[in-house]
């Protein structure tokens, strides 16, 4: 691994890395933060971050303004890059299709399957390289915005017990039935609807093992709302009676205007599970 920047932050330091992921066959970059009492080399807990549409890692460590609340409650957040990126690596000139939107899938159908496995690389590889090189005690939250609340979803559900906590800002919450998500999910793992479902947190939902109560904030001035349709959700949630708080903000949109407005007691959700 090699760090390639560094900055003073909140008494704690943030930081982006980077290395060869065996997940995606790429070089691969991630933010780190790490809280004053990590530097002090307490093993602290860590909230992993995974971002929307057209965004790397640069764009909740500088937008995001989560820094201070991390710092305050001692939690390590990581914030890896949305897809594997560089030449030869697969590509669309849509926005939301390639690099910058992988959907946190591992891809089955060529040429995406080759580099596409980003569900790997968050879920396992990812949280094993942080627990390796940094003071993380193995506690972890997931969290995430559009198409990375999507990802910190699926994420979730997909691995219960891995996770103490969960929560998203507006999320793609039933690809499998909205176009953002069925165009990416046919493409990267083929034209068989069935297969999607494995990635749909509405679907997932009716079937977990585990119930981790979901926070999701959504804003009612959201351009995309016919695309993240927060009532499927809700409606899954009742019917699995899955403990859900789903906040919708009169006025607030897709931006990280509203990622930073409400991020701070996204962090105070994760720190109390993880320090239970």
């Amino acid at each position: 691994m090699k760090r390639i920047e560094q900055h003073a932050s909140f008494g704690g330091r943030q930081e982006v890395w980077q290395h060869a992921s065996r997940s995606t066959g790429t070089p691969m970059k991630f933010g780190l933060y790490l809280p004053p009492a990590a530097l002090r080399g307490e093993q602290r807990p860590v909230l992993y971050w995974l971002s929307g549409l057209t965004c790397t890692e640069q764009n909740f460590i500088t937008k995001a303004g989560a820094q201070a609340f991390a710092a305050a409650h001692g939690l390590i957040l990581v914030a890896p890059d949305t897809s594997p990126r560089g030449e030869g690596v697969a590509d669309d000139a849509a926005y939301d299709l390639g690099q910058g939107a992988g959907f946190y899938v591992n891809a089955s159908e060529p040429p995406w399957a080759a580099h596409y496995r980003m569900q790997d690389y968050v879920a396992d590889e990812l949280p094993a390289l942080v627990e390796q090189h940094f003071p993380a005690s193995g506690a972890r939250g997931i969290c995430g915005h559009s198409m990375g609340g999507h990802g910190a979803l699926v994420t979730a559900l997909r691995h219960p017990g891995r996770y103490r906590s969960v929560s998203a800002f507006a999320p793609i919450v039933a690809p499998s039935q909205v176009p953002w998500g069925r165009k990416a999910l046919g493409a990267y793992l083929g034209a068989d609807a069935s297969h999607w479902r494995e990635w749909d947190a509405v679907h997932l939902l009716g079937r977990a093992r585990e119930r981790l109560p979901l926070l999701v904030d959504q804003g009612e001035d959201d351009e995309f709302l016919d695309q993240l349709r927060p009532e499927l959700l809700q409606q899954a949630c009742s019917a699995a009676g899955h403990a859900l708080e789903l906040r919708m903000h009169a006025g607030y949109d897709h931006s990280y205007y509203f990622i930073a407005s409400f991020i701070g007691e996204h962090i105070a959700h994760h720190a109390r599970a993880l320090a239970a």
